[in-house]
């Protein structure tokens, strides 16, 4: 599922049923991090990045189409 050139990247895909999930909810919600709280803390790090540029707003509204990146992760949403 890795793109060439980025094999070390794990990929997740997480299924939105909403229009949109907070930033902090999705990186819970997808097993990158214990709670909202630790995901807000890596936004607030400034390690998360959506769509390729860093994101600092915790609570983000993140719909799909979008890709969500930290730490060797690419968190990419599509519709459930």
């Amino acid at each position: 599922m890795a793109k060439a050139g980025k094999s070390n990247v794990q990929v997740i895909t997480f299924e939105l049923e909403g229009e949109f999930i907070a930033l902090n909810d999705l990186l819970k919600l997808a097993g990158v991090c214990d709670s909202g709280g630790a995901g807000k803390a890596l936004v607030a790090a400034g390690e998360v990045s959506v769509d390729g540029a860093p994101e600092s707003r915790k609570t983000a509204k993140i719909r799909v189409g979008q890709v969500v990146s930290l730490a060797g992760i690419d968190i990419r949403v599509v519709a459930a």
